[in-house]
């Protein structure tokens, strides 16, 4: 069991690692214009980038990019986020609530292999559990370290604490808000959830 432990804390700090490397592209800009040719007119998408307005928040954005047909499963580069992960991570509950609605991918995993419930479930984002499920993800997915999402709140808090930590050091000055008193209380809410 604790050789369990040692590798589940060593393969969930490699993954928080490829997390934020991920986020490090959310502001580039696509390499070409969308456009979507409906019956009656032709919609093109915003100068904004896609992962842009999903960390800024800006829901009328990525609503012009679902209506502009933008692949709203497509990966970042650095890590294999896809728009809907990044709302995720940041809480943007309505924005993951549009992208799913427009039909995103639930079972798009990122390069460590985690899905949006997985990243759901380890922010202790208790609504985005609930919509993800509600959705129709799967939560006997394992990532690329054997872990499900339940696995990777079910662990000693403080073994991880140092992780959240980082993450939020690493990604609070754009966006990324965690109290860490909350999330060591949630964790075994989502860890039933989840069962």
């Amino acid at each position: 069991m604790k050789n369990f432990k040692d590798n589940s804390m060593k393969h969930l700090m490699y993954a928080m690692l490829i997390l934020m490397m991920s986020l490090s592209a959310c502001g580039q800009k696509k390499s070409g214009p969308d456009t979507k040719t409906t019956a009656k007119t032709e919609v093109k998408a915003p100068d904004m980038a896609l992962s842009a307005a999903v960390v800024t928040g800006n829901l009328e954005v990525v609503e012009q990019h679902i209506a502009a047909g933008t692949d709203i499963n497509e990966k970042d580069p650095l890590s294999g986020s896809t728009p809907l992960i990044t709302a995720v991570t940041f809480d943007k509950r309505d924005i993951a609530q549009a992208l799913i609605d427009a039909g995103a991918d639930l079972s798009v995993k990122n390069n460590d292999g985690s899905t949006a419930l997985h990243v759901a479930a380890f922010f202790c984002k208790v609504e985005a559990v609930q919509m993800l499920m509600d959705a129709g993800a799967d939560k006997n997915v394992k990532n690329n370290y054997g872990a499900t999402a339940r696995e990777t709140v079910v662990g000693s808090f403080a073994e991880v604490k140092p992780i959240y930590e980082m993450m939020q050091q690493q990604l609070g000055p754009i966006g990324l808000q965690l109290d860490l008193e909350e999330v060591e209380n949630t964790r075994p809410t989502i860890a039933v959830m989840l069962q």
